[in-house]
């Protein structure tokens, strides 16, 4: 073999090695990947446990105190991925949490009446009286 081609041939031998190693590299970083997807987020543990109207707790105290709640949910997460917390939290509860540790939060309240037969909120009956009061 000339000299031409013993430098080709450690050419490609080269360029073969990176090759396998570029591959071997993407296979680890695609398995890591998987392996962090599989793993839920305290977000997600969190709502997986959440019953009537904790949904709502929870999107409205993220929207007012979204350094505080994010706190809390992580150790919510923590605690229920060990299994201290493996029953459903409904929003009373999750209300009654965050107040309990200083955190305000603030939710709509409707009162709904029955009129005629129809449930309707109490500000549009007091509204509906008062007009008919003043006729």
């Amino acid at each position: 073999m000339s000299d031409e081609d013993k430098e080709l041939e450690q050419l490609k031998k080269k360029r073969l090695e990176e090759m396998q190693k570029n591959i071997s590299s993407k296979k680890k970083q695609e398995e890591l990947s998987s392996v962090q997807k599989s793993i839920p987020t305290s977000r997600q543990l969190l709502l997986k446990i959440l019953g009537y109207r904790g949904f709502e707790v929870l999107q409205n105290a993220e929207s007012q105190y979204p350094k505080e709640t994010k706190i809390v949910v992580e150790k919510l997460g923590e605690l229920i991925s060990s299994g201290e917390i493996n029953e459903k939290m409904d929003g009373g509860q999750l209300l009654a949490l965050f107040r309990s540790v200083g955190i305000n939060v603030r939710m709509e309240t409707k009162i709904n009446v029955e009129q005629e037969g129809k449930f309707v909120s109490l500000s549009d009956k007091l509204k509906s009286k008062s007009s008919s009061d003043n006729t």
